[in-house]
């Protein structure tokens, strides 16, 4: 096997920031940050690829590994003179996981390796500080427990507050060294009770141990359920870093903290983190202790009356300011990184580009453009696509009364009202039932993960901004206030308490103002954001650097204008049949479903005529000067027609007729598997009538249209559901005979083009046929994968969860386009269908159009445009963008 550790430190390293797909961000990026000379405690990073090996190892880690983490080990015991395990100078180690996307939270360590009764002692008497030694004792027993033998955290934290209380001690920091012994013996103690084993002694056995759990909790449920979240292979796996431990917890002289360069919330300039004194990182990012701003700017604009550590450790904070300026002077991007002060002697534990909300994404790189650092294509290139949907959501409405109850920390801007629940099972559940709901927690772990992602917005009352509560919401672009002091969670009866008495209950209405930090009771009005400022120019530069168009599926003037306002240009996809079903059109469509002869249809149908009219004349004229796609009636009949006995009732009586008489013909009507009936261009050759309803409607609209904007209108009739080159020629033939009729009747000719769906396989494969009459190509991949799998996207929500759980696929193929079944057969149809005719107008306008891989798949295949629904337009064209630039740098 390859190369399986890594070494880093002391100014040099094995690898780089190159190298992430081996080492893991993490790994890979303390080798870069030792490469540049700054100061990281020396370690080693077991590779990626030994993760796969131990999983293919029955989760047994082989001695060809332990052999080259001994060697390693050895390296680091001369680079810091401390012996693993020595009865002097002990050497303590940190376990950390890495994969090569961030995972916050979700994946395990284990912190302050090495100790045992004996090195405890050996600890406190290097240190000189024996208090300090038994504090990291305990703090090792516990993680160890929970991480490596399965022990609930939860239980060690109860003893621990009966025990504080007992002794009359508030913090953790008030503890001696004698009363943190006797802790550790009631930890040991509550191990033994619970587990019938002791907790280990041998340091290496630790070591192993720790290094194959951290290994296994690539596939921990949190870790599983974020990746398929955000879209993380299974396969990449983690690294593991074996790192020389500094230590945060080492008096009024030490600290640990997390910051970022720039501010994730905002995007300002300006160095942007919180630390806590005495203590270790995960206190930062666990919440347990309300931590205090690094910088005096910071500390002002919170209210704190804690020091800074720009005021507490200004030597350390200087250097650390200028290490933070080099990161992202290094890296070009924002920086998120930890840190831990040892008695004034700074050490950098990590930096990664850091995570932000969409605001600040684009106000950094829109400013490191002006800057000089990036141009305008990196720039773009820096927004994920997805991410945009934080900026179309909507905010408060300043002008409205707020009744607030409580405040915290701004932790992810946006606001959200729903009910309260204060589990995540109950998030899910309620999300489940189709509400809207508020996840209130104490604090969250990474154990909320899904239920953090059914809620509408999060609100804890402990932690900071840099909290898992904080990072995760930021990420997910939820709403959230963390650290919300003044307000009280009470699991047990489900209560939350605000100022003045005020007590809210599960179920109640609440809504978080994740850009002020307030809690408010009840629901207040929202408003829609303004996409301007920062936003319009990276967009413009992406408008710059696409080739594809963006289109729209819009069937309603509301959706058209908010297409259009959000940059689309045109409609790529109307589905008239979604005009049928309002008000009094349902009663005119289900006569003239029921009609039982053909005169009795188009009487049916005249009635319909000038509501359609109307219809495609608002928008022609909303869209004017853009193409605009109108589909003929695709599905089939009974979607029209009422189900249940008491629907039926109320119909019949409404149509002058018997239930009896409706029920038999809507009896007649039923087919076995209607998706693949009588629906499509199979309706308009069995009832032409219909589609020429539909086609006079069109063109005496666009006649008006043109007529009441001065411009003509570019439009594009489409002719779903064609297998059959013949089918389309007969549709076609009945398009083209109306068209001249209205251009008789008005003295007004209007340009169109004839086109179809290509979402069977048949027509992908005779696309070449098809293409003699068809003028233009628009792949249904709704359809299209349906047809492909042979399954029912309605039915398949019940299957695709346990195909992705299990490894069969990755991705939902009606989420993100399968490109080697689908995919292939739209490649097929586009070669065949311009091999006849070179010019042939290609796009999508399945709900793939407005999903950044399936675009990248559509820009590679240089088809003409995606198509889709109005608030992914934006989405569409930076993904658009994204796609053009990494096929011209391929």
């Amino acid at each position: 096997m390859a190369k399986r550790v890594y070494w880093f430190g002391g100014g040099k390293a094995d690898g780089g920031a190159v190298d992430v797909a081996l080492l893991g961000g993490k790994g890979a990026h303390l080798a870069e940050m030792a490469s540049l000379g700054l100061p990281v405690p020396p370690g080693l990073t077991i590779t990626c690829d030994c993760c796969h090996e131990f999983f293919r190892n029955g989760k047994k880690i082989c001695d060809d590994l332990k052999a080259d983490v001994l060697e390693g080990l050895k390296a680091v015991e001369q680079e810091t003179g401390r012996i693993f395990g020595g009865s002097e100078r002990p050497l303590l180690l940190s376990v950390r996981s890495g994969s090569r996307a961030s995972m916050p939270g979700m994946l395990d360590t284990v912190l302050n390796l090495g100790l045992n009764d004996e090195t405890v002692q050996a600890l406190g008497h290097d240190a000189g500080d024996a208090r300090f030694a038994w504090d990291s004792y305990r703090r090792f027993i516990q993680m160890y427990a929970d991480v490596v033998m399965g022990l609930d955290n939860e239980i060690f934290e109860e003893v621990l507050e009966d025990e504080k209380g007992r002794l009359g001690r508030q913090h953790d920091t008030d503890l001696s060294a004698v009363e943190w012994q006797h802790v550790v013996t009631l930890y040991k103690r509550l191990i033994e009770d619970e587990l019938d084993e002791s907790f280990p002694q041998d340091p290496h056995v630790q070591l192993w141990k720790a290094i194959a759990a951290v290994f296994s909790s690539w596939h921990n449920a949190r870790a599983v359920t974020y990746r398929t979240l955000h879209r993380i292979p299974e396969t990449w796996g983690t690294a593991v870093n074996v790192q020389a431990m500094v230590f945060g917890n080492l008096g009024s002289t030490s600290a640990t903290g997390v910051a970022f360069t720039r501010n994730p919330s905002t995007g300002e300039k300006a160095l942007y983190g919180e630390f806590l004194a005495n203590a270790q990182g995960e206190d930062v990012v666990a919440g347990i202790r309300t931590p205090q701003s690094i910088t005096e700017e910071g500390r002002l604009a919170s209210g704190s009356e804690k020091p800074s550590m720009e005021k507490l450790m200004p030597e350390a904070f200087q250097e650390f300011r200028g290490i933070c300026d080099r990161l992202e002077q290094h890296y070009q991007d924002l920086q998120d990184v930890e840190f831990t002060v040892e008695r004034g002697k700074l050490w950098m534990l990590q930096t990664r580009t850091g995570k932000r909300t969409t605001k600040a994404a684009m106000r950094v790189a829109v400013e490191m453009v002006e800057e000089g650092l990036i141009t305008e294509e990196q720039a773009v290139c820096r927004i994920d696509p997805p991410s945009l949907d934080q900026l179309l959501h909507p905010t408060i409405d300043p002008r409205v009364p707020r009744h607030q109850i409580g405040s915290g920390l701004p932790a992810s801007p946006g606001a959200a009202t729903g009910e309260i629940v204060f589990t995540a099972e109950q998030a899910v559940a309620a999300e489940a039932e189709g509400k809207r709901v508020v996840l209130v927690r104490i604090e969250t772990s990474p154990e909320d993960i899904h239920g953090m992602h059914a809620a509408e917005a999060i609100l804890t009352t402990r932690g900071g901004m840099t909290s898992h509560a904080a990072v995760v919401a930021r990420g997910m672009g939820i709403p959230c206030v963390v650290g919300a002091g003044s307000m009280r969670v009470d699991l047990r009866n489900e209560t939350l308490t605000g100022t003045g008495g005020v007590t809210l209950r599960k179920g109640d209405i609440v809504t978080v103002d994740g850009s002020s930090g307030q809690i408010l009771k009840g629901r207040v009005a929202m408003q829609q954001p303004e996409l301007s400022g920062d936003f319009g120019k990276l967009m413009a530069w992406a408008d710059r650097a696409r080739r594809m168009q963006v289109r729209t599926n819009a069937d309603t003037p509301q959706d058209a204008r908010s297409a259009r306002s959000f940059g689309a240009e045109g409609i790529g996809l109307c589905r008239t049949e979604h005009m049928f079903f309002e008000g009094d059109r349902i009663h005119a469509m289900r006569e003239m479903i029921l009609a039982e002869d053909e005169a009795a249809r188009r009487a049916a149908l005249a009635k319909l005529l000038p509501l359609q009219r109307s219809d495609f004349t608002e928008l022609f004229t909303i869209m004017h000067g853009l193409p605009v796609t109108i589909r003929l009636l695709d599905p089939p009949l009974h979607e029209f027609l009422p189900k249940t006995e008491a629907e039926i009732e109320d119909v019949a009586r409404a149509m002058g007729m018997s239930a009896d008489f409706l029920a038999r013909r809507i009896d007649a009507i039923h087919e076995f598997n209607p998706m693949l009936g009588h629906r499509g261009c199979r309706l308009a050759i069995s009832y032409p009538e219909i589609a020429e309803m539909q086609a006079r409607a069109i063109f005496e609209a666009a006649t008006e249209a043109a007529k009441a904007t001065g411009e003509p209108v570019e439009l594009e009739i489409l002719v779903p559901l064609v297998g059959l080159r013949a089918e389309l020629d007969y549709v076609k033939g009945v398009i083209d005979a109306v068209a001249r009729d209205v251009w008789s009747e008005t003295g007004m000719e209007i340009g169109y083009l004839a086109g179809t769906m290509i979402e069977l396989p048949r027509a992908a494969i005779r696309a070449h046929v098809i293409a003699e009459t068809a003028e233009f190509f628009s792949f249904g991949t709704n359809d299209l994968t349906q047809t492909t799998f042979g399954m029912s996207r309605d039915d398949a929500a019940t299957f695709i969860p346990t195909y992705q759980r299990k490894g069969i696929i990755e991705h939902d193929p009606f989420v993100s386009l399968d490109f080697d079944g689908v995919g292939e057969l739209i490649q097929i149809a586009a070669e065949r269908g311009r091999r006849t005719k070179p010019d042939l107008k290609m796009g999508i306008c399945g709900e793939h159009g407005g999903d950044p891989a399936s675009i990248h798949f559509c820009e590679n295949a240089d088809l003409d445009y995606v198509s889709c629904s109005p608030f992914r337009v934006p989405v569409a064209r930076l993904a658009a963008a994204q796609a053009a630039i990494a096929k011209r740098n391929a």
